[in-house]
């Protein structure tokens, strides 16, 4: 049995998977925010529900927003706050008396959808989670690639690539740096735009469902985010290879970016033809806890 556990900002949900995949069970509680004793406590306690549900023991992944720094162990770039320096690993480790496995939520939404979801067979696979941020994770021959420093697939924090010269230098990014990936295709950066040519606010579904409604300030925007997101994961092709890329997250939800999107890339990739698919997630939100779960291959 396989126990995943996905470490959000608002919930800890966790699973339990057989070999064949077949969820066991599933279960989620909220996240006690700001206390970092009490989530170890939390995550443990899942883990006992789980275990006591089932009737067996099982291995345990986790993952979490941001990711452990190869130099001190400790967490970094999460945006549960209160977690950030910790040693969450080893903690958890402490508690639970056994071995864990851990990776951040974008990597364990790639390896959920390249073992058995929408990507099931391919060797190359891009994990893109759009939402709030721009996270991103590859899977190699059915393993999550980390690297030395614990950043591949962080194509977010690269600038976009072929600037216009209206999108120079570009909007402020949290990590310092202007004009990033994310700070364009997150939902806030999508939205951002819309709010720079109409000044009014919107959240990037209204702006979607504006854009469908016959709306030309939205289909502009919209057509302008999939040029981007052409772009930018013309970019990763270019680096990569892959043979899917699937997008997760609340953007993932945007049926026209798989027509749209594709049809824009060939401009911007070095090869006179694209085999490379761009899918939807077959798991969708869930893809995150099983990814967690099949760490522990």
């Amino acid at each position: 049995m396989r126990i995943g556990i996905d470490l959000g900002g608002t919930k800890i949900e966790g699973i339990a998977l057989d070999d064949q995949g077949k969820e066991l069970v599933r279960h989620r509680v909220a996240t006690p925010a700001g206390d970092y004793v009490g989530t170890i406590q939390i995550i443990a306690e899942l883990v006992a529900y789980i275990e006591d549900i089932t009737q067996s023991s099982g291995s345990v992944g986790i993952g979490t927003p941001g990711a452990l720094s190869p130099a001190t162990g400790l967490l970094r770039n999460s945006n549960s706050v209160c977690m950030n320096g910790q040693p969450v690993k080893t903690d958890i480790e402490k508690v639970l008396k056994r071995d864990i496995r851990m990776s951040n939520d974008a990597n364990c939404f790639a390896l959920s959808e390249a073992t058995d979801g929408a990507a099931k067979g391919a060797a190359v696979v891009f994990g893109v989670i759009i939402g709030t941020g721009t996270g991103g994770g590859v899977v190699v021959n059915g393993n999550v690639l980390t690297g030395p420093n614990a950043i591949a697939g962080e194509w977010g924090h690269n600038p976009l690539p072929w600037p216009k010269q209206n999108e120079l230098p570009g909007p402020s990014c949290y990590c310092g740096k202007q004009g990033c990936i994310e700070t364009f295709l997150s939902g806030p950066g999508l939205s951002h735009d819309f709010y720079s040519v109409s000044r009014e606010r919107k959240t990037a579904i209204e702006i979607v469902e504006l854009a469908t409604s016959g709306m030309q300030l939205a289909e502009d925007c919209l057509q302008r985010y999939e040029h981007r997101l052409a772009r930018g994961l013309a970019h990763v092709i270019n680096l990569l290879d892959p043979d899917v890329i699937v997008l997760g997250g609340g953007m993932s939800n945007v049926k026209r970016l798989y027509k749209n999107v594709p049809g824009i890339w060939s401009e911007f990739i070095f090869s006179d033809v694209v085999n490379t698919k761009l899918v939807p997630p077959m798991y969708g939100d869930s893809s995150g806890v099983r990814g967690a779960a099949w760490l522990n291959n």
